[in-house]
């Protein structure tokens, strides 16, 4: 039997030409890059916006993650530096890990031990007395004697020391190398420039920030001045770069942000300057209420003032510029003021209470405990709290 053939098959012969399924695979494969970033987008912006609600939300607990003990209640106080923690008091010097393990031990002899802390170096003073001792995060790096009391240290990145040392009316203000030599002195006089009230060191130590108090007739005036100890300095007479003067204030504190910014700070003003080698002033600042403190970072300038409208008090945030940016209430005055990022850390005895730089209250509240140091601990609202005999890490909680 024969079969007979199908007059409506054809034997269909494959496309020459393949750039249209070229194409057609293209977009399949741009829709799908598409969705998929179009999917992770929405995962970031979840993840986002999760993480700003948790950041920037109120929490009314605070508990407790973990704890370790110390081996000893003799202290003075605690300086957070490197990824360390300090813990100073008349006999001795400690570094301490995170975990409150020790990682070197100095001893010292100190009656009143005073810290001062850079980011590479810290200096333990004993205010009233001599003795001065430089540490780096390896341990002690150089040990300073003075001939007259201590009054106020300032300490440089590569530990040089700039000293007020209390002479009568004559106080000296003197620079030191970490091992102790001299490198520059200088004699204040009530009659020349006044007497040194704060005095704070650029990064790298060549420049020396000195505020003096002086009266001109039934006027006080602040001298504040800028000696440059390097080749900025060499040709300009006792090294000196920038003098202003300022009227009917005391200037009685003076940082640094970073290496070319740095401000003073008077009892109802600050002024900002800029310049890492010849400072000059960029702006100053009226503030026009009681100074309760100074707290300051890199990217903002705080105070903490007496509310002269209605009772308690608030917090004032300025930026690098001099710009309020923010003013913000709060009911209690604390002792301990600092800024951690994006949050003011505040505390006095067992209370304490976090502002974010938004002005939100993130918690406020009492720990139990007499806090001697409060920073941020890695993790979304952790912090490390240490008391006089332990060290806490704690989380905050709806």
């Amino acid at each position: 039997m024969t079969q007979e053939k199908n007059p409506h098959l054809k034997i269909v012969d494959p496309p020459e030409d393949s750039e249209e399924l070229k194409k057609r695979t293209g977009r399949i494969r741009r829709e799908k890059i598409r969705r998929a970033l179009v999917m992770a987008v929405m995962i970031v912006l979840a993840v986002c916006g999760t993480y700003l609600l948790l950041k920037n939300q109120s929490y009314g607990q605070a508990r407790l993650a973990s704890e370790y003990d110390s081996d000893t209640a003799d202290y003075n106080g605690y300086a957070r530096f490197e990824d360390g923690i300090v813990r100073y008091s008349r006999d001795g010097v400690v570094f301490l890990n995170r975990k409150n393990e020790v990682q070197w031990i100095q001893s010292v002899q100190l009656k009143t031990p005073v810290i001062e802390v850079r980011d590479e170096a810290f200096a333990v003073a004993d205010s009233g007395g001599n003795g001065i001792y430089v540490f780096t995060e390896e341990g002690l790096k150089g040990e300073v004697q003075t001939t007259l009391p201590i009054e106020k240290i300032s300490v440089s990145n590569q530990g040089i020391v700039s000293v007020i040392l209390r002479n009568e009316n004559s106080p000296k203000i003197i620079t030191y190398d970490a091992t102790g030599n001299i490198l520059v002195e200088q004699q204040a006089t009530m009659n020349s420039l006044g007497y040194p009230t704060a005095l704070e060191l650029s990064g790298d130590g060549n420049v020396l920030a000195v505020s003096y108090l002086y009266t001109e007739g039934t006027s006080v005036k602040t001298r504040v001045i800028y000696y440059n100890f390097g080749e900025d300095g060499q040709e300009e007479p006792d090294n000196k770069v920038t003098s202003d003067v300022y009227l009917d204030t005391v200037m009685a504190d003076i940082f640094y942000m970073d290496s070319g910014r740095s401000v003073a700070v008077g009892d109802g003003s600050f002024a900002i300057y800029k310049g890492s080698t010849v400072p000059e002033k960029a702006a100053e600042v009226k503030i026009g209420q009681e100074i309760q403190s100074v707290f300051h970072s890199e990217k903002y300038i705080g105070f903490v003032l007496l509310n002269q409208a209605k009772s308690g008090y608030e917090v004032r945030l300025y930026n690098r510029n001099g710009k309020q940016v923010l003013n913000r209430e709060i009911d209690s005055k604390y002792s301990s003021v600092r800024i951690d990022g994006d949050e003011i850390l505040m505390y006095d005895g067992s209370r304490c209470c976090i502002v974010t730089t938004t002005g939100i209250i993130k918690y406020q509240g009492d720990l139990g405990v007499d806090i001697l140091e409060f920073f941020r601990a890695a993790g979304l609202n952790r912090y490390y709290m240490m008391s006089a005999d332990e060290l806490r890490v704690i989380y905050l909680t709806k």
